[in-house]
């Protein structure tokens, strides 16, 4: 069947949305297991998604125009800034209240209500640490969210790699995130 595909896709561009990022990279990966080389060198990748994230900025001043319908006066200024947020996340608020939230993969993850709490919870119910290198997992425990030991919950990495805690208290990473190893390292300890 590879070997099918691989005829069809012969000569041809490759497009869609997203696709230089998952479907692409599937693909070549998929073939590659089948033994066949698939080469992109010599075809355009043409992904609509880069096009969109290009032309639709996701900053403030875009959110400001897109819920308020406002153009942002002094960005940047402290004061334009709060007023903006402000009045960003009431919008937000108005049109998504009782609407169901889906996080990044599509998990329902709960209903918009103006709640500070529930929201905060909806926003950040998986963070452990704010660069995002730690975050819960079902079970409620911390869990590392990048590298070799992604998804793994970190009592258990630490505990059967101690060496791992000295590789990232050394390395380059938030003082927030090593207080945060810290913290789970020391719980193992019952301190």
């Amino acid at each position: 069947m590879a070997r099918e595909l691989f005829r069809f896709f012969e000569g041809t561009d490759l497009a869609g949305f997203n696709v230089l990022k998952y479907d692409i990279p599937l693909l070549v990966e998929e073939f590659l297991r089948a033994g066949i080389d698939f080469d992109i060198e010599k075809r355009n990748l043409l992904d609509a998604q880069k096009i969109f994230f290009m032309m639709e900025k996701r900053n403030l001043s875009s959110a400001y125009k897109f819920y308020c319908g406002k153009t942002l006066e002094n960005a940047h200024s402290a004061e334009a800034d709060t007023i903006a947020t402000y009045e960003v996340f009431k919008s937000q608020i108005e049109r998504y209240m009782g609407q169901e939230l889906e996080d990044l993969q599509g998990n329902k993850i709960g209903i918009m209500e103006n709640d500070m709490k529930k929201i905060h919870s909806l926003i950040n119910e998986k963070m452990v640490d704010l660069a995002g290198r730690f975050v819960f997992n079902d079970k409620g425990e911390e869990c590392f969210n990048f590298g070799k030991q992604k998804g793994k919950p970190i009592a258990q990495v630490l505990k059967e790699e101690p060496g791992y805690y000295d590789w990232m208290m050394k390395g380059d990473f938030p003082l927030d995130t090593k207080r945060k190893l810290t913290q789970v390292k020391l719980r193992g300890f019952n301190l």
